[in-house]
């Protein structure tokens, strides 16, 4: 269905009869669910047929904006002594990043993660694309973009030796999962799955407003809750561990990839592809008008 058929499908949903008169009644601010997993297949779809240049380089921006979410969610906190507020500044900070990221179209691996499934699940040849180029290289440009900016930020002087304190307070919160060994790993890696059907939760909400002041809401209720939690997101981490590397010898840099990125990841593509995607694809499947796959399959082989 197109984007004209369906403006005028919903204008015809608030038009009645009533006593021989017609009544205009508003069109919904909203999208409805099936109408989010179609939205997401598409942008899904887009991003795949982007080329490799354009996939790259929109990775490295949205890893660029998790950073400067991170940044951001330290200096709001900074001496708040309150948790809940604490917990409320932080989360609005890294909202920014998120919020950039979902308007501009960057390419952030935990997002692909519940766009991608979404375009698989609808698509006939499920293995008819390289998605795993696409979701390497979404990934690496993450990382690369995280760390350019906090060379920058770095190299610019422009934060406080109390930006330092917190930071190191957030690393600890974030790393506190090697003093349990192996299950700690694991932990990690649950803490991923319920960070990412969060995060997806905020693309869905998200999608489904109209407006820039809806999307901005949509995003930031699941991000206040995931900050809040210590739900580990690895782009998120990307953020704080590009700083981190920086400005503190906490943690090395193998104990941040492979002790909190590397399972963080896992439980990313779980929470989100799952959760998020593939659930609501298969409970609103007889409802989802799309042609993703079907009319489209021959090109995007």
């Amino acid at each position: 269905m197109s984007r004209e058929e369906d403006h005028v499908e919903e204008q015809e949903e608030h038009e009645e009869i009533k006593n021989g008169k017609k009544i205009d009644r508003p069109g919904r601010q909203f999208y409805i669910p099936s109408q989010i997993v179609d939205e997401f297949g598409e942008k899904g779809r887009d991003h795949l047929n982007k080329p490799f240049r354009a996939q790259f380089l929109l990775a490295l921006t949205a890893g660029s904006f998790m950073t400067f979410g991170a940044v951001f969610s330290i200096l709001l906190a900074v001496g708040v002594e309150t948790k809940g507020i604490y917990h409320l500044l932080s989360g609005l900070g890294f909202a920014a990043g998120y919020s950039m990221v979902f308007i501009s179209g960057a390419v952030l691996f935990t997002e692909i993660n519940v766009l991608l499934p979404s375009y698989l699940f609808n698509k006939q040849g499920l293995m008819s694309r390289n998605i795993y180029k696409f979701w390497l290289s979404s990934y690496i440009g993450n990382i690369l973009g995280a760390f350019m900016v906090a060379v920058l930020i770095y190299m610019s002087g422009s934060l406080s030796s109390t930006f330092n304190t917190e930071l190191s307070m957030y690393l600890d919160h974030k790393m506190k999962f090697l003093d349990h060994g192996w299950k700690g790993w694991f932990q990690i890696l649950i803490s991923g799955v319920l960070a990412n059907w969060l995060i997806g939760m905020a693309a869905f909400l998200t999608t489904a407003a109209r407006d820039i002041t809806g999307k901005i809401l949509g995003t930031m209720l699941p991000v206040i809750l995931f900050v809040a939690g210590n739900f580990q997101h690895s782009a998120a981490n990307m953020g704080y561990f590009s700083m981190g590397f920086l400005l503190s010898d906490q943690y090395t840099w193998y104990e941040y990839i492979l002790l909190n990125l590397l399972p963080a990841s896992i439980g990313n593509l779980i929470g989100g592809g799952i959760l998020v995607s593939l659930l609501f694809s298969y409970a609103y499947k007889e409802d989802i008008q799309t042609t993703l796959g079907r009319n489209n399959g021959s090109k995007n082989k």
